[in-house]
């Protein structure tokens, strides 16, 4: 009878482990990222009607139990090129489908709008100023290489709304060159841009949200925050430097348990963040990023993004296999993750090198990079 029991609870942990590892092949999202998009809290839905605006806004939005957003985009006005990232193209999605997060006690009975700022693009992009719909939405010009103006800008937000209950960091660029070609130039322009300016930005708002005792901080990081990626080498250290800033912060935050600190940490995800990376010098753009197709949707990306903030997850990875296997062996077997990292890195660098889509090449036919 002993053998028999011993036996079945043996089964049972041999199929649940084959559950689960069938389960981690077919995921896009760390365990607890999905248990809580399957079991968690859920966010609604609603949208304003743009008929009263002054121009159709892609971030037309209204919430009540969120209370009013803060979200920091980037594009410099002083460039004439798009700088939008991966960040901005999730902004632009996420925004019409901002959620009803659950609402913290403090503010369950109150009834908030959102303010959301954007930053002044080129006139090929959506190029904003403020816009006041309803008193529901303001739409401010927002430079994240402008620190200057980020005092300014705060208490704009704070004296229409009188109030900020999340900030979503959500300015970057990315980077495709080689380190020995790289002037210092774009090393500093991406510390200023995805790393100092998102600093700025949350130091405008932090003693707000600690005078308030409740928030959330939510910023865009990458898999590059946590991981290798070639060709990216200041694009990792500034994503690298928010990681270590904003967990850090959090431990700074025990004195307030309301306040959440979130870290979103995308895989690769369909976006204009290769054809806007930095490359070996400043204003060089990228001569052709390739079929970027075989990445996540940028649906399924806020999708699962919204289900983080709804339940406040600290820290979410976002991204399909086999990038999602390179999370979980980068925190629990880093020297099989070097391994790995410096094994497919080389092809990486070969690709880039010879012209070839650094990226698309390894999931599709190589196309040969054309002026």
């Amino acid at each position: 009878m002993d053998i028999c029991l011993t036996c079945i609870i043996f089964l049972g942990c041999g199929v649940y482990l084959l559950v689960q590892m069938i389960r981690f092949i077919f995921a896009d999202a760390d365990f607890t990222l999905l248990w809580a998009a399957r079991f968690g809290s859920k966010p609604g839905v609603y949208t304003l009607p743009t008929t009263e605006t002054h121009q159709v806004l892609p971030w037309s939005i209204y919430t009540e139990s969120l209370g009013p957003v803060f979200c920091a985009l980037s594009c410099s006005s002083t460039k004439p090129v798009d700088h939008r990232s991966r960040e901005e193209s999730v902004t632009a999605y996420i925004a019409p489908y901002i959620p009803f997060l659950p609402p913290h006690p403090q503010t369950k009975n109150r009834k908030h709008t959102v303010s959301w700022e954007s930053s002044p693009c080129p006139p090929h992009t959506h190029s904003v100023h403020s816009i006041t719909i309803k008193k529901d939405i303001l739409v401010l010009p927002l430079d994240l290489l402008d620190r200057a103006s980020h005092p300014a800008k705060a208490r704009a937000v704070l004296q229409h709304f009188s109030n900020v209950d999340v900030l979503i960091n959500n300015g970057g660029r990315s980077q495709r060159s080689l380190c020995v070609d790289t002037d210092m130039e774009v090393y500093q322009g991406l510390m200023d841009l995805n790393y100092l300016g998102t600093v700025s930005v949350t130091k405008q708002v932090l003693p707000h949200m600690t005078r308030h005792g409740s928030g959330i901080i939510a910023t865009v990081s990458s898999i590059s925050g946590l991981a290798a990626a070639p060709l990216s080498t200041g694009y990792c250290a500034s994503k690298h430097a928010l990681q270590g800033f904003f967990n850090t912060l959090r431990s700074e935050l025990t004195d307030y348990p309301d306040i959440s600190v979130i870290m979103i940490c995308p895989g690769p995800v369909v976006s204009q963040i290769v054809q806007n990376a930095f490359t070996e010098q400043p204003d060089k753009p990228v001569s052709s990023a390739g079929d970027q197709m075989h990445k996540m949707t940028t649906e399924r990306c806020v999708c699962l993004i919204l289900a983080g903030l709804s339940n406040r997850v600290k820290e979410m990875w976002i991204a399909q296999q086999p990038f999602l296997l390179m999370f979980y062996l980068w925190q629990y077997a880093p020297t099989l993750a070097w391994y790995m990292t410096n094994m497919l890195g080389k092809k990486r660098v070969q690709n880039f090198k010879a012209g070839l889509d650094a990226d698309s090449a390894y999931f599709t036919k190589a196309k040969v990079k054309t002026t």
